[in-house]
């Protein structure tokens, strides 16, 4: 009682102890700071503020996650922990046979990547503190500035009070392209399949390599990073370890400028792994560390395995593989197949505001580079993603899927500003845009020309009964994301987790249910949608919203729509991914909206191999059906929205 009484005492007395942060976590270059200072700064900065308050939320969310678990725990009999054991045991064997020691994986990350191709413009910034960006963000530090605690993702003005001497300059993403293309083509010397993570850090198999010139793997290493500085005047650092995984680990060990070799030993990496905090991993965030470390009393990757059953019996399969399989020292090993790219973005951080002709210059921007990036690599898109991150550090994501595909910058922008537009008035701190559904031609021509949309079934302004054709609409369907207030605002992984639900082939009875939600393209003053389907043309769009509270009033018949219960449980079958797992989230939703396609193709398959007359008489029991039934009459003029079905052909022959 004391105990507790003291520790709730020194709490009130030092209230930043309990204020965790991504800014105090440990980064190359920051052993010897002193973290309570840098905690103690960081909230007395913060205290008062939209982020502050942001945080609390967050952790107010982490604390009861954690509480639930722990009773989850609570409840496991010594029977039931008997029982996941031997599931565990029997699953670490299997995941130890898949174990890989004859490859040899390198990880190359450049040191300080922003800064120091600032500091080699202008040497007079070398062996000062700077920082790359504004007071609003820092994008990266330099070496000397992060012995202060001055580190990437932190507000300019925070970093100025741990360091009054810092000096920023503004990000030039131009320049960084440049010399990260010029280190690509060294790291393309040794694996022409190398895996680029980033503009500063990459993945080389060299286990060719150094079979055919018959060199060490430490000599081969420290040949490219003296290639790496002869191409650029940069300094890298890297990691060898027999998978992807562990070589990351290991490029952060001997940084600035340095290389650590992990041998493919499995005692070697056993003992590597039995030490290693768990937050070193690539996966584990501040939300899961502390739900490991709180719940499980897990600090080490060794105690992974030794509370392995633990997993097996309160997580889902894939997240206790996961851990299980770091616990082990496992990762990728496998050559990466080809596949086509699923998506590619960017966006710009800066201090609140609620200019609208702000606004309009970084679409105009960020239109231009992802045009830029997309043509570089030839690529049509159909699906725009515009990110909005508010004042309040809520984070909203809005989209639209187009008929065709686009790449131009004035097309983008044209999209982009459309669902900005819907948004307005707001204030914000970050625009975002992204596009995905990439045609596998890259002609820009859609894969599947025949595919029926939503704009087959409606009908124009008039009363004619002609469906509208599909090459003069320039819309396929549109969506509308969730907003997710847990979202880490300091987006430390990069991880982008951000859900867009999409729905094709939606049936006429699903677009009723969503009366409320079809708009057209136009805009009155108060950027509010208005209807007007007469002169349809291609600049016009047709957007449904399938925000989460609608999707869950929605009718039955309708599919729920695939959102992530608290950050990581997919809400229509359960799977459990980790936000870090981009890759994999994005498939998963791809394969519910497979299925649902597939079970709509096949139902609308089979109705159409019944007799005539087995379909007439389907149709008689409906009709009878809803005879009792009071149909509402609608009036345009009563509201703002038109209903759908006032737009739909009641013709029989449509059947």
């Amino acid at each position: 009682m004391e105990k507790s009484e003291e520790t709730s005492s020194s709490s009130s007395s030092r209230p930043w102890e309990s204020y965790h942060t991504v800014y105090t976590n440990a980064k190359a270059g920051m052993d010897g700071v002193d973290k309570e200072k840098v905690q103690r700064v960081v909230y007395e900065m913060s205290k008062g503020s939209k982020y502050f308050e942001n945080e609390e939320r967050k952790e107010a969310y982490m604390k009861q996650k954690i509480e639930n678990m722990r009773a989850q725990r609570a409840n496991l009999k010594p029977a039931d922990l008997s029982h996941y054991q031997r599931i565990a045991d029997k699953r670490i064997a299997e995941l130890e046979a898949t174990r890989d020691l004859t490859r040899t994986w390198l990880h190359v990350d450049m040191d300080a990547f922003y800064a120091a191709v600032e500091t080699l413009s202008n040497p007079s910034l070398k062996g000062r503190p700077m920082a790359v960006g504004t007071m609003s963000m820092i994008s990266t530090a330099n070496y000397e500035a992060r012995k202060f605690g001055v580190r990437a993702a932190m507000p300019g003005f925070i970093a100025c009070k741990l360091c009054p001497e810092l000096i920023f300059v503004p990000t030039d993403f131009k320049k960084y392209t440049y010399y990260s293309d010029l280190t690509r083509k060294v790291f393309q010397e040794y694996d022409p399949n190398f895996m680029a993570a980033s503009l500063d850090e990459a993945y080389l198999d060299m286990t060719n390599v150094c079979k055919e010139r018959d060199i060490t793997v430490a000599e081969v290493t420290e040949e490219l990073r003296q290639n790496v500085y002869k191409a650029t005047g940069l300094t890298c650092s890297a990691g060898v370890a027999p998978n992807r995984l562990l070589a990351k680990v290991c490029s952060d060990i001997n940084k600035p400028n340095g290389q650590f070799l992990l041998p493919n030993d499995r005692a070697a990496i056993m003992t590597f792994i039995s030490s290693l905090p768990i937050r070193k991993i690539g996966g584990i965030g501040k939300v899961t560390e502390h739900i490991l470390k709180d719940v499980f009393e897990i600090k080490t990757c060794e105690d992974l395995l030794q509370k392995s059953s633990f997993f097996c019996a309160l997580f889902s399969p894939s997240s206790a593989d996961f851990f299980i399989s770091v616990g082990l020292g496992l990762g990728g090993t496998d050559a990466p197949q080809v596949r086509s790219r699923k998506s590619m973005s960017n966006e710009r951080t800066f201090s609140a505001t609620k200019d609208e002709t702000f606004f309009h210059q970084k679409l105009v921007e960020l239109s231009e580079m992802l045009s830029a990036d997309m043509e570089k690599e030839g690529l049509h898109g159909r699906t725009l993603t515009l990110k909005l991150k508010t004042a309040s550090f809520e984070v909203k994501t809005r989209a639209l899927t187009l008929q065709s595909s686009i790449r131009s910058s004035k097309d983008i922008l044209k999209h982009a500003s459309k669902l900005l537009k819907a948004e307005l008035p707001v204030s914000l701190r970050l625009i975002g845009l992204r596009m995905s559904h990439f045609n596998e031609d890259k002609d820009g021509t859609l894969s599947d020309p025949t595919q029926r949309t939503l704009l087959n079934y409606i009908k124009p302004g008039d009363d004619n009964t002609n469906l509208v054709d599909d090459e003069h609409s320039d819309v396929k369907d549109h969506c509308y994301t969730y907003t997710n207030p847990s979202r880490d605002p300091l987006s430390e992984l990069n991880d982008n987790n951000e859900q867009v639900v999409e729905d094709n082939g939606l049936e006429d009875h699903e677009c009723k249910d969503q009366l409320n939600a079809v708009k057209s393209s136009e805009f009155d003053p108060q950027g509010t949608e208005t209807h007007s389907l007469e002169g349809r043309n291609q600049d016009q769009l047709t957007m449904i919203d399938f925000s989460e509270n609608e999707t869950g009033s929605s009718s039955s018949h309708h599919k729920e729509a695939l959102i992530w219960l608290e950050d990581y449980k997919c809400s229509l079958c359960g799977v459990e991914l980790p936000p870090s797992f981009l890759e994999e989230r994005q498939e998963h939703a791809d394969f519910h909206l497979a299925e649902k396609m597939q079970m709509e193709e096949e139902s609308a398959h089979a109705y159409r191999n019944l007799p005539l007359k087995n379909r007439m008489r389907q149709k008689e029991a409906v009709v009878g059906q809803s005879k009792g039934r009071k149909r509402p009459k609608h009036s345009p003029s009563n509201g703002k929205h038109i209903p759908i079905d006032a737009f739909f052909s009641k013709a029989s022959h449509n059947l």
